[in-house]
């Protein structure tokens, strides 16, 4: 069809909806784990619900990233979410708040492995110009797995209640494995798996050749923390009684903007879409905190979305364009290492600083601003050296 781009192949389509099915399988059970972990008695930990699950995720981003090098993609995809599967079958067993928060805990470790590898498989399979298409429309299907997820499990959940929850969760993450049953391995001589993999050099850690875009990537999204962390409240104290729509209109107005972001960074460069979208990414955070009406606070939502969605497939890209095929893991891994970080800087400064008191939210949201003019400042740093560098080859 002529409108697909030359990428779009069986194989990418496949990866494509595997990502979609997996974001959606631990995504739809998070609106009932609040109630859940309450009936348990854990109503005072509702904060480490997320918090474990991102902290475990961060930890094995070097392993995943090694072992995507070493053993192959596609065995660190089907780790993930095997390790999706278990979690979601395990939860209905858990009969103590330990119990459930350890499992939250691991069950982090199935983001920890399954994006970096689809990502590095997207990388090898897509023609280097057309890395932040790819990219953009890869991020897209996982950006809609990660809304219909939450609506899909609110909507069991209140119907059938949260065990077939849990089942469907499961179900749909070995849907997830099982469509990449009929992909090959791309990557070229994969070792066998061996426990000696797990040993880390300090050289493993991070991969150097992508500090640049980690350090943009974890200053900008600083501010996705401060969202996470206060945008529930900040909707009350507005009288907008569903604390979702806030992220319904960013994750709609972030879909068809990765598309055209990706393609745009393929022929501009990243660092141009870089510096648009961390303008925005700034303007947004501004605008959120000097919302004074629903419809102020809606829009601000609208250009955080514009960000966002020209934010992650560029990034993405920039990455991978710096880093060395044999270590195209290790690169990926370092980037959502930086992603993890600045939710979780982002979230405990946001939350200290928001203190409970509404008339913090201007302070809050302007730190996240002046977070995000520093990765601005940065990328114009990078475009002048370029452009030195350029000039100098003449």
């Amino acid at each position: 069809m002529r409108f697909l781009p030359p990428f779009f192949t069986l194989d990418y389509f496949l990866l494509c909806l595997s990502s979609f099915l997996f974001f959606s399988s631990f995504n739809m059970i998070i609106p009932e784990l609040p109630s859940y972990l309450s009936s348990l008695g854990g109503e005072d930990y509702k904060g480490l619900i997320i918090a474990l699950f991102t902290l475990s995720a961060g930890l094995s981003r070097p392993f995943s990233g090694k072992l995507a090098d070493k053993i192959g993609r596609i065995p660190v995809m089907v780790f993930g979410a095997v390790v999706c599967i278990i979690a979601s079958l395990a939860y209905p067993i858990v009969t103590s708040v330990a119990g459930f928060l350890f499992l939250r805990f691991m069950h982090g470790f199935s983001t920890g492995f399954t994006p970096t590898g689809t990502s590095a498989y997207v990388a090898d399979i897509v023609p280097f110009n057309r890395r932040g298409e790819a990219m953009g429309i890869q991020s897209l299907f996982g950006s809609l797995g990660m809304a219909a997820g939450p609506a899909t499990g609110g909507y069991i959940g209140s119907i059938w209640g949260i065990q077939p929850l849990f089942y469907t969760s499961a179900f749909t993450a070995i849907l997830s494995i099982l469509i990449l049953s009929r992909l090959k391995e791309t990557v070229a001589q994969p070792e066998k798996f061996h426990p000696k993999l797990l040993k880390l050099n300090r050289d493993e850690l991070i991969e150097k050749r992508v500090l640049a875009p980690s350090l943009v990537l974890f200053l900008t999204i600083f501010s996705f923390g401060a969202v996470l962390t206060i945008i529930p409240d900040f909707s009350e104290h507005l009288g907008i009684l569903n604390k979702g729509l806030f992220f319904a209109v960013f994750t709609l107005s972030s879909l068809g903007i990765r598309i055209i972001a990706g393609r745009t960074s393929d022929k501009f460069g990243r660092i141009p879409v870089m510096l648009i979208a961390t303008f925005f990414m700034a303007l947004s955070m501004f605008l959120i905190g000097f919302s004074e009406s629903k419809t102020m606070f809606l829009f601000a939502a609208v250009v955080f979305g514009c960000s966002v969605g020209m934010n992650s497939p560029t990034i993405s890209a920039w990455t991978i364009d710096l880093s060395l095929d044999k270590f195209r893991g290790r690169a990926l891994a370092t980037m959502y290492i930086a992603m993890e970080s600045g939710i979780g800087v982002g979230a405990l400064i946001s939350g200290f600083v928001y203190a409970n008191k509404s008339e913090n939210f201007p302070l809050v949201f302007s730190i996240a601003g002046i977070f995000s003019m520093a990765a601005f400042g940065i990328l114009v740093f990078l475009r002048n050296m370029q452009k030195d560098l350029s000039k100098n080859k003449y």
